[in-house]
């Protein structure tokens, strides 16, 4: 065995390339059961980002389900989710360049049911009594007003729409009990989101199709409930965080809620997307669910009639999409070593298959770097979370009295999670000598309905804070170079990079995947879902400009004083271009060094195999210049501004 060469940290050669990343990579979704037939979507960076539906056969085949160039994915919230349904065989699905509802017989090629309009669809089911889907609707008809969400019915014969409910805001999981006689749903009005304040509603399906007796089961303003679902009993399920965790719990009566099994835990998460599932029924007295402690979760069997919850061993440590068909489980699942998948479990015979995996690239793990929980202090006596990576490559060592540069990930959402699943981008960083904290800043979800809203009216402070707490807990460990700490994110993850390095002088260098530079602008101009969402995170607009002024790193360009790269699709809604460029104007006329890297035909975050590989390449190739170190592989250049070499 060779020892290990010594050679500067961020020069060291890798063989988790970004070729290697976007050729071998699927992402991996919506993993459902037709009976004892198993469907899900691979969205296929090799294609564009196209979104298929895939069958697994009882022969152990993978089948292509919606041929080219369906593209199963839905626009409702600009994110989408609940795009397709399989019943008895029939799919139904959202096709994303044109927004109908497409229905493919076996053996038969799609066919429209919905008619063209400027109408959205996600998250329908089959009423089979009534030969129709309930959809939630999204109508972008009237573009001087904002679009209208409500519960629609779909005649599957004729294609004709009726509403079935209004008034609210915002819409979710329609969901039928067996005998198809009521209906429950999740309403949400302005400013709230739904991991804000929501309502579950009941109603009773008449003999035409309308909905009487509508009442509100569950819901108030600082309770926010997600996935109801029905038992094979009829019994009625769901989550709410009324205690602070999103727990699950069972509606027996008009105030009659019962606790299924109060934890410190999570049964749920955010609503960013449709398709929610953490739970599922083997029986009607037990279910199957996932759930989060400290950023980590768990497979568990919980017993209804005697409340009483196992822990399945399972090495996985993210899970999400969980469905069951009698004794039997699918799942998406990862680890910190394994990449995500496509599960099936089948409980009876404690067996595990993995379908699809995300990625088949076959790397020895002597690259991969293993992640760490760290609790770091932070500000107000409090403490935050991060998964700390650790620059790890079997065939290298740091020079003599070198520490690696760090590269904080401040994610998304905000309200999203770091989670410590399997990530080749991940490991593309630290096998090349690189160390790497995923921050679970105050506001994150895992930990709490407390901790989600240290967020609250301080977006821009407290994530920031976290972030540059979380690096510097790492410098006085003396784990990495104090000198060289740059920080990274994308959207709300943006708007935090760009803060820290705005306002805070702790990082030397940053990278903004379409971030927010101007919270005024956003304010003004972003899609429904999100256009009340800074009212909770800053404050009432215009009311509270001034807040929203001063929290913005564009108006204090000023005060930024270290290298910045940004990265931005041209079609992206949630966060317009204009956004970046503004920035980058600023830093161009102060002589910051700065680079732009524009990608056409991308919205918000990057699908398409070749804009994925060229953002991560450049963000590796800029610190190399910023921090002074030679990439041992000869990347493609790019225009930094300012930058003499």
């Amino acid at each position: 065995m060779l020892s290990p060469k010594i050679a500067p940290f961020g020069s060291w050669k890798s063989p988790i390339t970004s070729d290697l990343i976007v050729a071998g990579s699927l992402g991996l979704g919506g993993i459902i059961f037709d009976g004892d037939d198993i469907y899900w979507l691979e969205g296929r960076p090799t294609e564009g980002g196209r979104n298929v539906l895939i069958k697994y056969t009882s022969d152990g085949q993978n089948l292509e389900m919606t041929p080219q160039p369906f593209n199963v994915r839905s626009r409702v919230h600009e994110y989408g989710g609940g795009s397709f349904l399989v019943v008895e065989g029939i799919i139904y699905f959202v096709n994303f360049s044109d927004q109908r509802i497409y229905q493919k017989f076996p053996n038969q090629d799609p066919s429209p049911v919905t008619p063209e309009n400027k109408y959205r669809y996600a998250d329908f089911i089959l009423d089979k009594k009534n030969n129709r889907l309930i959809s939630v609707c999204e109508d972008h008809s009237n573009a001087e007003v904002e679009p209208q969400n409500t519960l629609v019915s779909i005649d599957l014969k004729t294609g004709a729409i009726k509403t079935l409910v209004s008034g609210h805001d915002f819409y979710s999981s329609p969901r039928l009990n067996p005998d198809g006689t009521k209906l429950v749903w999740i309403s949400w009005n302005h400013p709230n989101m739904p991991w804000n304040a929501t309502k579950l509603w009941l109603g009773n399906v008449q003999d035409d199709g309308s909905l009487e007796e509508i009442k509100c089961l569950a819901g108030d303003i600082d309770e926010s409930i997600n996935e109801p679902k029905w038992s094979p009993d009829g019994q009625l399920y769901f989550s709410s965080d009324k205690n602070g965790w999103w727990n699950l719990y069972c509606y027996k009566s008009p105030g009659s809620i019962v606790p299924l099994f109060p934890l410190t835990a999570e049964f749920s998460y955010p609503h960013w997307v449709f398709g929610l599932s953490t739970y599922a029924f083997t029986s009607a007295n037990k279910i199957i669910c996932t759930f989060t402690q400290d950023g980590r979760w768990y497979l568990a069997s919980l017993d209804i009639s005697n409340k009483q919850l196992s822990l399945l061993d399972t090495p996985y440590t993210n899970i999400a999409s969980l469905h069951a068909h009698q004794q039997h489980i699918v799942l998406i699942g990862g680890s910190s070593t394994e990449p995500t998948a496509a599960i099936y479990l089948n409980l009876k015979l404690g067996q595990t298959k993995i379908l699809q995996s995300s990625s088949n690239v076959d790397i020895d793990p002597g690259y991969f770097s293993i992640p760490e929980l760290i609790t770091f202090p932070t500000e107000n006596g409090l403490s935050a979370y991060g998964w700390y990576y650790p620059p790890t490559n079997k065939d290298y060592i740091g020079t003599n009295g070198e520490l690696p540069p760090l590269l904080v990930k401040s994610h998304g959402g905000p309200t999203a999670a770091a989670s410590p699943n399997f990530s080749l981008k991940i490991q593309y960083w630290t096998s090349r000598g690189f160390a790497y904290l995923d921050v679970n800043y105050g506001g994150s979800t895992g930990f709490g309905r407390e901790y989600r809203q240290r967020l609250d009216k301080n977006w821009g402070i407290v994530d920031v804070d976290d972030c540059i707490n979380g690096a510097k807990y790492l410098v006085y460990q003396g784990k990495v170079d104090g000198d060289r700490l740059a920080i990274s994110g994308g959207s709300a993850g943006g708007y935090t990079t760009l803060a820290a390095l705005t306002f805070k002088d702790t990082f030397k260098a940053g990278a903004s995947y379409y971030g927010i530079s101007d919270l005024e602008a956003l304010a003004k101009d972003t899609h429904k879902f999100e256009s009340r969402y800074l009212d909770g995170l800053i404050g009432k607009y215009p009311e509270e400009k001034a807040i929203y002024e001063a929290r913005s790193p564009i108006h204090f360009s000023e005060k930024l004083d270290c290298p910045v790269i940004f990265f931005q699709g041209l079609e992206d809604k949630v966060v317009p271009p204009n956004q970046a460029e503004k920035m980058i104007e600023c830093l161009k006329n102060k002589g910051i060094p700065v680079a732009y890297v524009p990608f056409e035909q991308e919205q918000h975050g990057f699908r398409r195999a070749e804009n994925i590989k060229r953002a991560l390449d450049s963000e590796f190739f800029f610190y190399s210049r910023i921090f002074g170190f030679d990439p041992a592989e000869n990347l493609e250049p790019i225009n930094i501004i300012n930058y003499d070499t």
